[in-house]
């Protein structure tokens, strides 16, 4: 049941944050927001980026679910804030228009898997794993051994076949060819006037000339169109019981640690 203060919002539009790495706990989040951006018929959305990367898969379902909710009428605008790098732009390539900063640090367009070959360490104290496994790949980057040629080849295959992904995004979102993706798309990074250059993005501007952009293009009143916040993250368990920064840094770490354990493919600004 869509109560009658959540039906359709004609006089506002929906703004969603994206911030710090996307993980798990934040896509959860943002497709939460983005059902009730759907529900209550936003004709706009602002969306604002302000992340260096992060999962493949949370980030492709957000990708996903901003293009589903444009099938539906919704004018999605990106901002990007002072870092939307990796993960960040495959997500904000689902937007309509993108409006960044001069100075954001963008790009870094790519893939990453990453593993620790500690197996020198590990004999310097005479520490051994004892491994049984069900299959030759099974233990694939154990720290306590290196890469196998056929086992990299694997890796290889796989990096591959998720950048051509991004690559596919990226040249859809931003009507650009894939050859030309291709170019740039070497994990190196742009301010936001060289992605303008590129095509990365539409505009330069702050997020406010992004707000006025989504009010254009939905037709609403750039004065006195209202914006409403959704999804806003949750505030750190720590931070009530201590105003220590510090602490809430840890629980932070702690709770990205958690999320991304099992060696996760990233779309990260290394």
């Amino acid at each position: 049941m869509i109560w009658p203060w959540r039906r359709k919002s004609r006089r506002t539009m929906a703004r969603i944050a994206i911030e710090g790495a996307i993980t798990g706990s934040t896509r959860r989040r943002v497709l939460k927001a983005l059902k009730e951006v759907q529900e209550r018929e936003f004709p706009a959305l602002l969306l604002r980026i302000d992340s260096p990367g992060g999962t493949v898969g949370d980030s492709q379902e957000i990708h996903s679910a901003l293009l589903r909710l444009r099938e539906k009428g919704c004018h999605v605008v990106a901002s990007f804030g002072n870092i939307s790098a990796s993960g960040g732009v495959y997500v904000g390539v689902a937007a309509e228009k993108i409006v960044s900063n001069p100075g954001t640090i963008t790009g870094s367009i790519g893939v990453i898997l990453r593993g620790n070959n500690l197996s020198k360490l590990l004999d310097r104290v005479g520490v051994k794993f004892e491994t049984v496994k069900s299959g030759a790949f099974k233990d694939i980057l154990s720290p306590d051994r290196a890469l196998g040629p056929e086992e990299r080849e694997l890796l290889q295959a796989l990096i591959d076949s998720s950048y051509e992904q991004f690559v596919a995004a990226v040249a859809e979102g931003r009507k650009l060819d894939s050859s030309r993706v291709r170019e740039f798309a070497d994990g190196r990074v742009f301010s936001g006037a060289q992605a303008k250059d590129l095509g990365l993005v539409d505009e330069l501007g702050d997020e406010e000339r992004a707000r006025v952009l989504a009010a254009q293009l939905a037709d609403l009143d750039e004065e006195r169109c209202r914006v409403v916040t959704l999804g806003k993250p949750r505030k750190p368990l720590l931070q009530g019981l201590s105003g220590s920064n510090l602490l809430v840094r840890i629980e932070q770490l702690v709770s990205i640690e958690m999320e991304l354990s099992g060696q996760p493919l990233w779309l990260f600004r290394p």
